[in-house]
């Protein structure tokens, strides 16, 4: 079976490489059928050399998945057809080992929990790459003072070390939910007809044990045919880590706008291209990673919406729940792998710049730590006549186009309260200076580089 043929919108959607398309379900279906002919054979159910001729039938025969796609049509799925050429392929005396004790919900629901295994595993390396990348950022900005912005407006100072700490806790704790589905909710589904194994007689759990063996998934405590919370189990990690890649990529497209300035993506497109152009403006730079980011992850509520919609299913087997989860399932595993792969290239090439970060703050003219000043008064005239004080002098300062300082020291009016206050010129310069009203901002960075370090240990 060769790679699947790329489309017109891969080199968006499916840049995590994640195995989710016909081929890959093909691939994981024949895997799990090979898996169970090696399981009945160690059982004593099948004769011996059964499971290898199976299994290299599998690894060798022709299989074409639009072919077996068509025959879907007939059985309401592609298992059964896949089957009668599997039953052809190996030699007469393990044709009979072909599928035994399965129905076609086992084989895809083990292989969509392969297919989530191998996604999760590339989705985790991805965030990992993309934490390391927001841990050096957060270390080499720790101190870089930026304007913080509430509600899209100018709030007090941060640092953009701050910022990105918040981005690293984020992915880290993304991570940490995916290894734990990865390691506990991915297991195999044989059940037979009805949840049964009835066509085994008592060797029903045994050749299940030995199948989760064979495969490496977890062995369930009964076949989960009609409770579908391991699959809600994986698009729950997708959407946390979806929530955490958006996050970031939000950020980066504000801060990269040219009225801001403070980001900007590295590029890394190919040799003689540029990245971020537009077909209509030749001046454009546009942050394509970030943007893709957000095109993948927009799609994820959706598809988690029809997975937890289908997973009410009626009594031992679903008529019609089960086949909606096939193509939402590959999808949301596809386009969170391929946003966690240009979240790693984000982080990974984000250029920083901290004179314009400081410009910014600068131009707000002090008005971010009225606050600050504003507690400076507390103690001479009370809360609520300090509040009212700076407030009014911020009022006066955005009406006429000064700084907060001049509004203070400038306003007769305002100027005569500070004198009353006892407070100096000097004390104001002292609360607007926005080094002074970081708070815990380099503590915070402080604690999610050691606990993104203690997790790499």
């Amino acid at each position: 079976m060769g790679a699947e043929h790329l489309g017109l919108f891969d080199g968006i959607f499916s840049r995590g490489g994640a195995g989710t398309g016909s081929h890959a379900w093909l691939r994981a279906m024949l895997d799990t059928e090979a898996a169970l002919a090696r399981a009945l054979e160690r059982a004593g159910l099948a004769p011996g050399g059964a499971g290898a001729a199976v299994t290299d039938a599998a690894a060798t025969a022709p299989f074409d998945p639009g072919a077996l796609g068509r025959r879907a049509a007939l059985s309401g799925n592609p298992v059964p057809a896949l089957v009668a050429e599997l039953r052809k392929a190996v030699p007469p005396d393990a044709a009979d080992t072909v599928h035994r004790g399965a129905t076609s919900q086992d084989i895809i629901d083990t292989a969509a929990m392969l297919l989530a295994r191998a996604a999760l595993d590339r989705l985790a390396d991805d965030l990992a790459a993309a934490a390391d990348g927001c841990a050096v950022l957060a270390a080499a900005h720790r101190d870089t003072m930026m304007i913080g912005r509430t509600l899209l407006q100018p709030a007090v100072p941060v640092t953009f070390g701050l910022v990105a700490a918040g981005w690293l806790t984020g992915l880290d704790e993304a991570a940490d939910a995916v290894a734990r589905v990865r390691a506990a909710r991915l297991a195999v589904q044989f059940g037979g007809a009805a949840g049964t194994l009835a066509s085994l007689g008592a060797d029903g759990p045994a050749v299940a044990s030995l199948l989760a063996q064979e495969l490496g998934l977890a062995l369930p405590v009964l076949p989960w045919h009609a409770d579908r919370s391991r699959i809600i189990d994986v698009a729950a990690v997708c959407a946390g880590a979806a929530a955490a890649l958006s996050k970031i990529a939000r950020d980066v497209t504000l801060y990269a706008q040219s009225e801001v300035g403070e980001v900007r993506e590295s590029g890394g497109a190919a040799a003689g291209e540029r990245r971020g152009g537009s077909s209509a403006m030749p001046h454009k730079q546009n942050p394509v990673a970030a943007i893709a980011i957000l095109g993948c992850t927009r799609r994820v509520p959706g598809l988690v919406a029809t997975l937890v919609a289908a997973a009410e299913q009626e009594h031992q087997r679903a008529a019609g729940a089960w086949h909606a989860e096939w193509e939402p399932f590959a999808d949301l595993l596809r386009v969170t792998g391929s946003a966690a792969a240009w979240g790693a290239e984000v982080t990974g090439g984000l250029i920083v710049d901290p004179a314009r970060m400081r410009a910014n703050l600068d131009a707000t003219g002090g008005l971010p730590l009225a606050e600050r000043v504003a507690g400076l008064l507390v103690p001479a005239l009370g809360r609520a006549q300090a509040h009212d004080l700076v407030a009014r002098a911020s009022a006066h300062a955005v009406a006429v186009g000064v700084t907060l300082r001049e509004s203070l020291l400038g306003v007769p009016e305002l100027a005569g309260w500070l004198d009353g206050a006892g407070i100096t010129s000097a004390q104001i310069d002292e609360a607007l200076d926005p080094a002074g009203y970081l708070g815990s901002a380099g503590a915070f960075t402080d604690a999610a580089l050691d606990a993104h370090a203690r997790r790499q240990e």
